[in-house]
């Protein structure tokens, strides 16, 4: 496995933990992974605005809802939508049994607003968060894959590009050794090129270099023997008295 492979595996593992964390945090206070709920309706209007965002504290006992208090619970006719209402009757005590109604509606809806026992309950509202659910809508497929993808490949880029001024600066460093490398290595030919060349003149400087010098130097000596000879034998012509 590769340096930057185990970089991208270190910073996920940092991910990782750091949601962990989070959810920890979470349920200790407020009893669930997921406390916020969008509002999804203008039915409490004025007090929760559609797009607003609750946080729900599941730490509440149902035992101890009150009226007037913002509950969240599954609507009893089926359990298949959440409802937040404020509580506008307790029905009954035991078991304990209430009626809600949304703040801008008229009256009780039966079916979504009663009856609501333990066993809907979800939760009181502790916390509003005004028109910030908008941003939810980025995390609904396909747009939240788009998203994980766009910040996977930010991580890979960021670790992929990390060691590269490094490995720049050493390419660098690798071509200026070369060129000095490069520069001595020419030095020493061309001293060993003015070597050869004092070599050559100290070896040949009284010798001629060219055939015309060696053919003019050879004619220069067959005169010169001639010359000897010629004076020889005139003094072998000579009267002994005249030597």
């Amino acid at each position: 496995m590769g340096k930057k492979s185990r970089g991208i595996i270190k910073d996920a593992a940092i991910v990782g933990t750091g949601i962990s964390v989070i959810v920890i945090v979470l349920i200790l206070a407020f009893g669930a992974p997921n406390p916020f709920y969008v509002v999804a309706s203008g039915s409490m209007v004025p007090v929760l605005e559609k797009d607003d965002i609750i946080v729900v504290q599941r730490h509440a006992p149902f035992a101890e809802v009150e009226i007037g208090d913002i509950i969240v619970f599954d609507r009893p006719s089926d359990h298949n939508r959440v409802i937040v209402h404020r509580v506008a009757s307790i029905l009954d005590e035991d078991p304990k049994t209430v009626r809600t109604k949304g703040d801008a509606n008229s009256a009780s809806i039966p079916g979504t607003d009663f009856p609501i026992t333990k066993d809907e309950y979800i939760g009181t509202v502790q916390y509003i968060i005004p028109q910030v659910g908008y941003l939810t809508n980025l995390l609904k497929p396909p747009i939240n894959y788009i998203i994980i993808a766009v910040v996977i490949g930010i991580m890979a880029i960021k670790h992929f590009t990390k060691n590269k001024p490094d490995e720049e600066f050493s390419f660098l460093n690798k071509t200026k050794s070369d060129d000095d490398g490069s520069n001595s290595n020419e030095s020493t030919i061309h001293d060993s090129l003015d070597l050869d060349k004092l070599k050559k003149d100290s070896e040949y400087t009284d010798s001629p270099d060219t055939p015309e010098d060696q053919e003019k130097s050879e004619s220069k000596s067959e005169e010169s023997l001639d010359s000897d000879k010629e004076k020889t034998d005139k003094n072998k012509d000579k009267p002994k008295d005249q030597q």
